[in-house]
C-alpha cells in the first residue's frame, strides 16, 4: 500500500532491468518494493550502447525516469591500462572514478524536488549523497558488496602487476568506506557477514541485512544431460578467475574420470574467457541465454569454484531455483544462510573440488536430494516476497506515519 504522496529517489548506476545478473536483480528487488509504497523518481546511468532504460523497466512502476549517458570508454586492453594506471596515482578505485563527475547533472534533475527517502545502488555512487541529503529526509545506500574486501580478494588470485594495482584499490577503498558510510542514515547489505564486516568499519551506523533474492519461479522441468554448468557475467573478474581456475585444477581430473562429461559455461561476455576454454571440445561456451534457469535445470550439476567476491552469489540462488545440485568453494556461498551437505556441498581445494562433484554425476539420489533441499531453501529465504519482509521496519514507519 503506497502511502498518500510519500515519494522516494532512486538513484543507480546500472539499469535495474532487465533484471539479469546478481547487480540488476538487487536493484529491481528493491526497486520494486519501494514502487509498492512510493512514487519513485529514478535517476540511471547508461554505458554508450545499452539499450534505453525506459525500454526495459515495467510500465508504471516509477513515476519519473531519468538517465544519464556515461562518456565512451575503450575497453582496448592498453586503453584500460592507461586508465587504471592514472586511477592508481590518484588512489581512486575504478568504478568510484567511472560514476563520479556527474554533480552538477544530479543536482540538475532533483532542483525543487523533496523526497521522504532516497536510495543510493552500489558505494561506486556514495558521494552524491551531499546533493540527495539536501532533498530527502532520510539517504539510505545499498551496498551490493563491501567494496575494499572485494578488492582485497581478488588481489590474491590474480598475476603480481594487477594484484599490486588491486591491493592499492582495497587501501583507497577502506578509508573512503571510513569517510561516506556515516553519511547515511541506513546502510543495506546482503548477509550477516557483510553486517558484521561494515560494522567494523563504521561502528555506529544502522545496518539492516536485505538478502540477494529472485523473483519467485515455478520449477523448470529437469531435463538433465551428463554436464555440469558454470553460470555468470564472464567479464566479471571474480567469475574470470573462477574459471581459469576450475579448468586449470579441477577439470582435467572430471574430464579424465568421466570420458563423456561436458563442462558448459553460460552467460554475457563470453568473449572474456574464450582464450581460456577454446582449446577443450568438451567445454562449450553458450553465451547469453534468455532464461538462466532452464538452461541450469538442464545439467546435472552447478559449479561455483569462487575464489574472490563480496556480498552473495546469485548464480547460486539460480541453481536452487532450478533445482540443480550445487557444488561451491566456501568463499562463493559465503553469507547464505544454508548447510554444507545438504543445500549444497562445499569444497575448497581442487581435488576435493573434484571429488564432490564426482559424488553427484554417481549418485542420482544425492543429486536429487541436493538440489530440492535447494529449491525448499531458494521458496522459504530467496525470493523477492521472502527478502522484503526484511525492509519492512526499514520503510514501514515511513509509511504508517503518511497515512494516519
Amino acid at each position: 500500500m503506497r502511502g498518500e504522496n510519500l515519494k522516494a529517489l532512486f538513484l543507480s548506476p546500472q539499469a535495474p532491468y532487465p533484471a539479469i545478473g546478481g547487480g540488476p536483480l538487487r536493484s529491481a528487488s528493491l526497486l520494486e518494493y519501494l514502487a509498492r509504497r512510493f512514487d519513485v523518481h529514478a535517476i540511471v546511468f547508461r554505458e554508450p550502447g545499452d539499450p534505453d532504460p525506459a525500454r526495459a523497466i515495467p510500465h508504471g512502476l516509477v513515476a519519473k525516469l531519468d538517465t544519464i549517458n556515461l562518456p565512451y570508454h575503450s575497453k582496448y586492453p592498453l586503453a584500460r591500462a592507461f586508465r587504471n594506471v592514472w586511477r592508481i596515482a590518484r588512489t581512486r578505485p575504478p568504478l568510484m572514478d567511472r560514476f563520479s563527475g556527474f554533480d552538477k547533472m544530479i543536482a540538475a534533475l532533483i532542483q525543487g524536488r523533496h523526497y521522504d527517502v532516497a536510495i543510493i545502488e552500489h558505494f561506486w555512487c556514495a558521494p552524491y549523497v551531499t546533493h540527495l541529503r539536501l532533498c530527502s529526509k532520510q539517504v539510505i545506500l545499498d551496498l551490493h558488496n563491501i567494496e575494499s574486501v572485494w578488492h582485497q580478494r581478488l588481489a590474491a588470485s590474480e598475476s603480481p602487476a594487477r594484484a599490486f594495482a588491486l591491493r592499492r584499490f582495497a587501501t583507497a577503498s577502506v578509508a573512503l568506506e571510513r569517510g561516506w558510510l556515516p553519511k547515511f542514515d541506513r546502510l543495506l547489505v546482503t548477509s550477516r557477514n557483510d553486517f558484521e564486516r561494515v560494522r567494523s568499519i563504521v561502528t555506529d551506523s544502522n545496518v539492516t541485512v536485505y538478502p540477494n533474492a529472485l523473483p519467485y519461479i515455478d520449477l523448470p522441468p529437469r531435463d538433465e544431460k551428463h554436464e555440469i554448468v558454470f553460470s555468470g557475467n564472464l567479464e566479471y573478474a571474480p567469475n574470470i578467475s573462477a574459471v581459469r581456475f576450475f579448468r586449470a585444477r579441477v577439470w582435467p581430473t572430471l574430464r579424465s574420470r568421466w570420458p563423456n562429461l561436458k563442462w558448459k559455461i553460460v552467460g554475457g561476455n563470453p568473449e572474456a574467457i574464450r582464450n581460456v576454454v577454446e582449446d577443450d571440445a568438451r567445454i562449450e561456451l553458450t553465451g547469453f541465454v534468455d532464461n538462466a534457469i532452464t538452461s541450469l535445470a538442464q545439467s546435472q550439476v552447478a559449479i561455483v569454484p569462487l575464489l574472490a567476491g563480496s556480498g552473495t552469489r546469485v548464480k547460486i540462488l539460480e541453481a536452487w531455483a532450478a533445482g540443480t545440485a550445487v557444488v561451491s568453494t566456501t568463499l562463493g556461498a559465503e553469507g547464505l544462510e544454508c548447510r554444507d551437505g545438504e543445500h549444497l556441498i562445499l569444497a575448497d581445494a581442487p581435488d576435493k573440488f573434484a571429488e564432490a562433484v564426482s559424488r553427484l554425476l554417481e549418485s542420482p539420489a544425492d543429486r536429487a536430494g541436493i538440489g530440492h533441499a535447494g529449491r525448499v531453501l531458494f521458496e522459504q529465504s530467496y525470493t523477492w516476497s521472502a527478502a522484503w519482509t526484511q525492509l519492512d521496519d526499514v520503510f514501514g514507519n515511513t509509511v504508517a506515519r503518511s497515512v494516519v
